[in-house]
């Protein structure tokens, strides 16, 4: 094991990446993956503020809130279809080609979203058609992480990975920060207008987004452990069969790792919005620009806890993340509940800026550590879009329907901290992959 450690140093040093060369890989990676999430968390946004009056009408506004939130949770059931097909490509044909796919794939979806007429317009086809665009967003997001992951982790000095790793995690709140603050311009409009072609500016905008990022990610090389992979023609014929066959066990643990970020985002912004605007009555501006501080904040923290997970390990700062996000449902609950702009964003500091971040910047370079370069695509991505269907497609639906049996936000509370205990425990059961490195490619598992 301590030549195989020696082994991945050498062979990090000799890729030689000068410092402006990881800048151009950490902005790659960032910059697509905060893509990639703008257009998957604006959908939210709208599904919470919109969807249900223009596509879903006819009932009162619950039934609508939730038929658009159902639309929302299919984004996540495509998502492992996504990583399916994207791990069998990333591993046998290359990060990049992958990466450049799922990003024209996500922004062509989520263009035409903005161009779908209303139910009033074209009838049932609407939400026919926006539940399909959603369906192409769910299989473009579902690709996209493991690459974007891959990317940075892979190119980076072996004590940096968890820094480098942090960079794609960056985009998670970055697209949340510009679909909040894009839906935050747009609903400045009267809220006939607003309904009427407001909404769809954001949508629109993200054509140009597309188009930058693929400037940036077309200059990207591929990671040298994949690189040897190739040269050695190591690459198997069904990577993610092998890869369950030999990390069963880093796929199940990857998976419930990811049920503390997923329901502290999904109950605290997604249902979050939609319980703060319209079960407490507080003004939706108040609401999206508390999200949006709490978010930008979070592009401070990634990169501080992912280089601490390099310092103290991935395991000790996912720990400590998963004790935040158990404490923190209740007293989120009550300082929203104050209604005083200031409580709303110290709470949404906490589960977004504090908690979530913890949890969810050491992943990349975790979950990497897990698996061996020819199956790491698809084995990362597996365990990360595993996790998110069955944490985060349903979380909008089950916090409306048990706020709408319940009328009161406990059973949510307790949902939410339920979510994050699994997290913890997950964390406690899996090794420190750093320390048992597989990243040499073997045919031994890691942590099985």
């Amino acid at each position: 094991m301590h030549q195989e450690a020696v082994l991945d140093t050498k062979q990090s040093n000799a890729a030689g990446h000068s410092s402006s060369k990881m800048v151009t890989i950490a902005i790659a990676s960032f910059m697509g993956s905060a893509i990639e999430w703008f257009d998957f968390f604006l959908y939210g946004i709208t599904s919470a503020l919109v969807f249900g009056k223009l596509y879903f009408p006819g009932g009162d506004p619950l039934t609508g809130t939730l038929l658009a939130f159902g639309t929302f949770a299919v984004g996540f059931i495509a998502r492992p279809f996504g990583g399916i097909v994207a791990g069998h490509l990333g591993d046998r044909v290359g990060r990049k080609f992958v990466l450049v796919t799922t990003l024209l794939a996500m922004g062509m979806a989520t263009t035409l979203i903005g161009l779908v007429p209303s139910y009033d317009s074209i009838g049932l086809a609407a939400p026919i058609v926006l539940i399909l665009l959603r369906i192409v967003q769910g299989l473009a997001v579902g690709g996209e992480w493991g690459g974007a992951a891959l990317i940075a982790v892979e190119h980076a000095n072996p004590n940096r990975r968890g820094l480098y790793g942090s960079f794609p995690q960056m985009g998670l709140p970055a697209g949340l920060c510009m679909a909040v603050g894009g839906m935050e311009l747009a609903s400045r409009l009267p809220e006939t207008e607003f309904l009427a072609w407001g909404w769809r500016i954001p949508f629109l905008f993200s054509a140009v987004l597309v188009a930058v990022g693929l400037v940036i990610r077309l200059r990207i090389e591929e990671p040298p452990a994949f690189r040897k992979v190739l040269d050695t023609d190591s690459t198997v014929k069904l990577p993610i069969v092998e890869a369950v066959r030999r990390f069963p066990k880093a796929i199940l643990l990857s998976a419930g790792l990811r049920f503390a970020d997923n329901i502290l985002y999904y109950v605290f912004t997604t249902f979050g919005l939609s319980y703060m605007t319209s079960h407490l009555g507080l003004p939706r501006k108040t609401v999206l620009v508390a999200i949006l501080m709490a978010a930008a904040l979070e592009l401070l923290t990634n990169p501080l806890f992912g280089a601490l997970s390099d310092k103290f390990g991935r395991k000790q700062v996912v720990i400590f993340g998963a004790l935040v996000a158990v404490a923190a449902p209740f007293p989120f609950f009550h300082m929203v509940g104050t209604g005083s702009p200031t409580m709303i964003l110290l709470a949404e500091i906490m589960v977004i800026t504090t908690a979530h971040a913890a949890v969810f910047s050491p992943m990349a370079a975790w979950f990497a550590e897990m698996f061996s370069p020819e199956v790491r695509y698809s084995g990362v991505t597996i365990g990360f879009q595993l996790g998110a269907l069955l944490a985060g497609a349903p979380t909008p639906l089950i916090a409306t329907a048990l706020l709408a049996k319940y009328g009161d936000y406990t059973p949510v509370a307790v949902f939410a901290m339920i979510a994050a205990a699994i997290t913890l425990v997950c964390a406690l059961f899996a090794r420190a992959a750093q320390d048992r490195t597989v990243w040499i490619q073997s045919a031994k598992p890691s942590i099985n």
